[in-house]
């Protein structure tokens, strides 16, 4: 074999095998339009925004912890309740904000409710005089003591209407009540008009139910019940 031959025998090998390579490496490799396959890709992980969870009965940790902060320092919530736990005494405390704020109450912290609470702050009390002040539309009890909100409830007052409004006074108090006319114990009652009274109760939804005495949650009602004494002026209004 002369040495043309072979030199023309090693050229059509090492095409061949060029030739095998490229199309193996079209098989396997990345298509030419690869990237616009793909799609955009992110620029990184700090340009992306992520929606913030939305805070309900359950939620726990940090955030839930953040929130009872805000809650207990503009009066809705007792420093005693700050436990990262979302439980009852919390929704109450979301259910009071949201009614003051005017948001819908559902007891849930979304969107509009986490923006509000950025500019939390106690609400402020019709008279400095210390007693009790129920806003209806609200859903809202303050306890107001030497000029100040010191506490802001969710309450449940009168469907259609039913709890008087006007200018009262506490004239009786009585640990554990029994209503005759419905037959239901009301503890930590405290009467302002006729057999109306603010007690604590099993139900306290977010909206008017009872027949028309002031409802509060098991959670807040001690509270309430300190804070009051016979002669204590109550105020209800619309």
């Amino acid at each position: 074999m002369t040495h043309a031959s072979l030199r023309s025998g090693s050229i059509a090998r090492v095409v061949l095998i060029c030739l095998a390579l490229a199309t193996f490496g079209l098989v396997l490799g990345d298509p030419p339009n690869a990237t616009a396959l793909a799609g955009p890709r992110l620029s990184g992980v700090t340009g992306v925004q992520q929606a913030a969870p939305l805070l309900r009965l359950g939620s726990r940790g940090p955030e839930v912890r953040a929130l009872q902060i805000t809650l207990a320092r503009s009066t809705y919530l007792p420093y005693s309740g700050v436990d990262g736990i979302f439980g009852m005494q919390t929704w109450h405390a979301v259910i009071a904000f949201q009614g003051w704020s005017g948001l819908t109450r559902d007891g849930i912290v979304g969107p509009r409710t986490r923006t509000a609470l950025t500019s939390a702050k106690a609400p402020t009390s019709w008279s400095r005089a210390t007693g009790f002040e129920i806003r209806i539309p609200q859903q809202v009890l303050l306890v107001v003591r030497d000029g100040r909100v010191q506490r802001s409830i969710h309450v449940s007052t009168g469907a259609r209407g039913a709890t008087p409004l006007g200018h009262f006074r506490i004239y009786r108090r009585e640990p554990m009540s029994w209503s005759t006319q419905f037959r239901v114990w009301m503890p930590l009652a405290q009467y302002f008009y006729g057999g109306y009274a603010m007690h604590e109760f099993a139900s306290v939804p977010a909206y008017p139910a009872s027949h028309g005495c002031v409802r509060i949650a098991s959670t807040d009602s001690r509270a309430v019940w300190q804070a009051g004494q016979i002669g204590m002026r109550v105020w209800t209004a619309q």
